[in-house]
């Protein structure tokens, strides 16, 4: 069975369709040249947490646009 990572081409798509930008791509790939792909891991946890952090804060705004929607739809039900 062939692995999924058997090309750096894979690899190269992966960070593509993962979103990172030119820089992080070209880091990964410099480990991937070097059968190094234990090198990457710090940079795609750093990446992964950015972005986790993105979510969060995307959460906290729709958390509060729901809030402010159900007291909108409490006042125009006449506070019931």
């Amino acid at each position: 069975m062939a692995d999924a990572f058997d090309t750096p081409a894979l690899i190269y798509q992966n960070l593509k369709d993962a979103g990172c930008d030119i820089q992080t791509t070209e880091n990964c790939m410099s480990f991937v040249k070097a059968g190094n792909l234990k090198g990457m891991l710090p940079i795609l946890q750093q990446y992964r947490k950015a972005l986790l952090g993105t979510v969060r804060t995307g959460q906290k705004k729709i958390d509060c646009l729901d809030y402010l929607i159900y007291k909108i739809q409490k006042e125009m039900n006449g506070g019931l």
